[in-house]
C-alpha cells in the first residue's frame, strides 16, 4: 500500500480528482493519508474535512513579509523540516503537489528524493515553466507564443523549479479562438485524469529513473487496463461538463 500525501494551497481541484479516483476504486493500493496546506482557509481544507481526510496546516512563506532573503529562506527551510517530520509520522511514501504555492527547499526534496510529484499546466516546461509561471500566466504565454499544442506535465520534483524528470504528459491542441481561460479549462480536464495515472504508475513500481530520465514499464497491457478502469471517472467528468 502506497501512503499518499497531497500538498495544496488553493481550491484543490486536482486533490478532489485524486480523492475521486480513490473513492471510485480506480487508484488501487493507494491510501490518501494526509493533506498538507500552507493556507488554513484553502477550499482544499474544507474538502478534506468533508471526506474525513486528515489535514495539517503549516505556516509557509507565501503572503508573508521578511526583512531579508536569509530570513525568508530560514522560514522556508523550517516549513520543510516540519513537513518531513509530519510525513515520517504518517508513514507517507509519496507526495503529490497539487496547486501548492511554495517552492520546496532541499530539506524536503532530498528527504523524499524521487518521491515527490508535481503537475504543471504546460507541455514545454523549459519555455512555460519556472518561477512565476503558474495558472493563467502559463496559458497566456502559450497563446502569446502562437503554440499549436499545450497540455499538462507530471514530473518528479528536484531542486529546480519545474525541471525534474518528466513522468507523463497529456497534450491539448491550442485553438485559434482560445483565451487563457478556455485553454486552461481543457487542460484542467486532462490534469484530473493524468495525475492519478502517474500516481498509479509509481505505486505499481513501474517507474525507474536512469540518468535523470524516467523509464516506464508498460508491459502487460498496463495502459489499456488503466484506461478501462478510468472510464467511470471520465464519464463523471463529461456529465458534470454538460450539467
Amino acid at each position: 500500500m502506497t501512503r499518499l500525501a497531497v500538498f495544496a494551497s488553493g481550491r484543490g481541484s486536482n486533490f478532489r480528482a485524486i480523492v475521486d479516483h480513490v473513492k471510485m476504486g480506480i487508484l488501487q493500493n493507494v491510501q490518501l493519508s494526509l493533506l498538507v496546506t500552507n493556507d488554513a482557509s484553502a477550499p482544499a481544507v474544507a474538502f478534506a474535512k468533508e471526506n474525513s481526510i486528515p489535514y495539517v496546516f503549516i505556516q509557509g512563506i507565501t503572503g508573508r513579509k521578511f526583512t531579508s532573503k536569509n530570513d525568508r529562506e530560514k522560514a522556508r527551510n523550517e516549513f520543510d523540516k516540519q513537513a518531513v517530520n509530519l510525513l515520517n509520522q504518517y508513514g507517507v511514501d509519496l507526495v503529490a503537489l497539487a496547486g501548492f504555492m511554495q517552492v520546496l527547499s532541499p530539506v524536503l526534496v532530498e528527504g523524499y528524493r524521487w518521491r515527490i510529484m508535481n503537475i504543471h499546466p504546460a507541455k514545454d516546461l523549459v519555455r512555460f515553466g519556472g518561477r512565476g509561471m503558474f495558472g493563467e500566466r502559463v496559458h497566456a504565454a502559450v497563446i502569446q507564443a502562437a503554440e499549436k499544442e499545450s497540455g499538462c506535465t507530471i514530473h518528479y520534483v528536484d531542486n529546480s523549479v519545474d525541471g525534474g524528470p518528466i513522468i507523463i504528459q497529456s497534450l491539448v491542441p491550442v485553438e485559434s479562438t482560445d483565451t487563457p481561460d478556455s485553454l486552461g479549462h481543457r487542460i484542467l480536464v486532462q490534469e484530473h485524469r493524468t495525475y492519478a495515472k502517474a500516481i498509479q504508475l509509481h505505486a505499481d513500481g513501474r517507474i525507474s529513473i536512469v540518468d535523470r530520465k524516467v523509464l516506464i514499464d508498460w508491459s502487460g497491457d498496463w495502459e489499456e487496463q488503466w484506461n478501462r478502469k478510468q472510464e467511470p471517472f471520465v464519464r463523471k467528468q463529461l456529465l458534470m461538463s454538460t450539467a
